[in-house]
Order: structure tokens, then sequence, then C-alpha cells
């Protein structure tokens, strides 16, 4: 069974990859910078490629090497992405847009090129990695809820335009990870936001001087991988998985609190 997934530099897909390698997959991992297709060349995945998912032609030209090497792709899993932290009010348009290009933009092309390849095998699974702000929204988190919110309704979309086709789409919502995803965050709040000044200067900097303490209810990466593989091999399949005690909470509060009593717990965390 041949896999391919978005985003593998590190963290989740990284640990995806490795996971189902050991597992018997043929697993095509990609990753947006040369160095880290050369990591994953260095620790064994021959069919590691280059993709930035805002490239459609680097989409294109993965597809078509992974369809001329194993002639099928059984799972696409869209997992890149990153998260742009700020304050709404300081969130310029451009860096907004910029968040959309890979979390919503990048995404949604790699999933089209991905469904007519898809269609003419008249199977596939399609894992589309939103999050718990896909379901919730947490303050300072503006671009990134917005963009997952967009996964989870082009998702579902998704999903009942390919009722019968033998094609799957499964979304994941996953909690806190150990991954490079907060480090990574704060580099884009320092590059991208004028921090300085703002009425909320004082939540920046807690936010920038907290990046090394722990999460409550976080959970190690290998938790992805474990349901990625469960989604690979099962025969039915639900159209969600909840991942990490934080989502699992979370979801349950959305659906029986009224907004108002949603909005005050939310603001605690």
């Amino acid at each position: 069974m041949t896999v391919v997934i978005t985003g593998c530099s590190s963290g989740i897909g990284l640990a995806t990859a490795l996971y189902l390698k050991q597992r018997g997959f043929k697993v095509c991992p990609t990753a947006r910078k040369p160095q880290d297709v050369e990591m994953l060349r260095r620790i064994g995945f021959e069919d590691a490629k280059q993709l930035d998912v805002t490239n459609s032609t680097h989409i294109a030209s993965v597809i078509q090497f992974v369809i001329e090497k194993h002639t099928v792709i059984d799972v696409w899993f869209n997992n890149a992405g990153y998260g742009q932290p700020s304050m709404i009010e300081d969130l310029p348009t451009k860096i907004l847009r910029e968040q959309f290009e890979t979390n919503v933009f990048g995404l949604h092309e790699c999933t089209r090129q991905i469904v007519k390849v898809m269609r003419k095998q008249g199977y596939g699974k399609i894992i589309q990695h939103s999050s718990v702000l896909g379901i919730i929204s947490l303050a300072g988190r503006g671009a990134y809820n917005a963009s997952k919110y967009a996964v989870e309704g082009l998702s579902d979309t998704l999903r009942l335009e390919l009722k019968g086709t033998g094609i799957s789409v499964v979304t994941l919502n996953t909690g806190p990870i150990t991954s490079n995803f907060r480090i990574n965050a704060i580099k884009k709040l320092k590059e991208n936001i004028d921090m300085n000044g703002s009425i909320h200067q004082a939540a920046y900097e807690a936010n920038v001087n907290g990046t090394g303490k722990r999460v409550p209810f976080n959970e190690e990466a290998i938790s992805v991988a474990r349901v990625a593989y469960k989604i690979i091999v099962a025969k039915k399949l639900k159209p969600r998985y909840y991942i990490t005690k934080a989502t699992c909470l979370l979801g349950v509060l959305k659906r029986v609190l009224s907004t108002n009593m949603l909005d005050y717990i939310l603001g605690k965390i």
C-alpha cells in the first residue's frame, strides 16, 4: 500500500512516515525544504520528495513520480501546515492570506489533484489534518483558527461529493502534540506581527516566554501516527477522529454548552 504524506520535516509528519514504514507501507514523505528532503533520504526514505504545497507544479510532480514508480496512491495525508499567532486587530491581511495559502489553498490544491488520480483508480483515502482549533477558537490564534475552520468546511463538503466513489475523506482533529509547531509559531509571531506598542504586547510577550512550558493534555506525535495507521487499515471509517484528551473534552463542550458558557471556559485557557 502506497502512502504520500506532506509536511514531514519533523513532528507528526515524520513520526507518521516512520511508523508506517516500520509496518511495511511504501511511504513517500515530502517536505518543503531541500535539506529536509535530504534528511528523510538519509534515514531511509528513498522516495522522499520536495513538495511545497503552495506550488501546484510540485504537487503534480510528486503525484507523477509516485504513480510511475508504484502505479497507485492508496492514501494521501494532507499534513503540511503552520500556525500564525496574532490578535485579530494586529493581523495584517497579507499575513492572513499567507496562512491560508499553506493551510487551506495548498491543502485544497493537493486534494483537487489527488482526487483525479483516485477517481481513475476507483478508490483511495484522503486524510485531512485539521485541529481542535477547527472545532473551537482560542484568542490570539485567529489566522490559524480561521484556516482550520475552512479545512473543516472543505472536507465535510468533499466527503458528501465523493459518496459512492470509493474515495474516503477523513478529518483529524489533533490537540496539543509535541513538535516544532509552537517554536515555528513564535518565529512567525516575531517576523510578521508588530508587537511593540500593541495593546496586547504583554500577552505576546507571555506567549513568547512560555514556549518551553508543557501544555496540559499534550501527547507525543506517535499518537497521531497510530490513528493514521488505524485509518489506513480500516474497512469502515469514521468521518473524523479526535486525537488528545483536549480535543475530546472541547469537542463535547462545543456540543453541549451555550456559546457564552464556552467562551467563558475558552477565555481561561
